[in-house]
């Protein structure tokens, strides 16, 4: 509500207007919880990367090469950001024994339940 849009007319909306913003801030006060600020990625060099991801230099540059792991290029210089290059290495997970024996009974019993509609349908034709 404007300053200029008060009038003995619209006072009580004035006012109520005035209440809910008094609550609100009442409300942001006594939870006292700091601002959001967002967290700056700073981006990092080949050396750093090389340290996080645990691999020698020329294997870095041919990742790069072969766009296999996710970079930035400015100029000649390579830059990483390390929450990338986190979940770049998280991607990567091989699957368990029991993963995959697990996944191999999901699709055997998912196979067969269409296998018998299919052959159902079939019949019934």
């Amino acid at each position: 509500m404007d300053s200029n849009d008060i009038s003995f007319e619209n006072l009580p909306r004035a006012v109520a207007h005035l209440v809910s913003e008094i609550a609100e801030i009442k409300f942001l006060v006594e939870r006292k919880e700091p601002p959001i600020i967002p967290v700056k990625r700073i981006p990092i060099d080949i050396a750093e990367a090389c340290q996080i991801i645990g691999k020698a230099k020329p294997t870095v540059y041919t990742l790069v090469r072969k766009r296999l792991i996710p970079c930035y290029k400015n100029g000649k210089k390579l830059y990483f950001f390390e929450d990338e290059l986190l979940d770049w290495i998280s991607k990567g997970k091989k699957k368990t024994l029991q993963e995959i024996q697990s996944e191999a009974e999901a699709n055997f019993r998912k196979n067969s339940r269409e296998a018998n509609v299919d052959s159902n349908q079939n019949l019934q034709r």
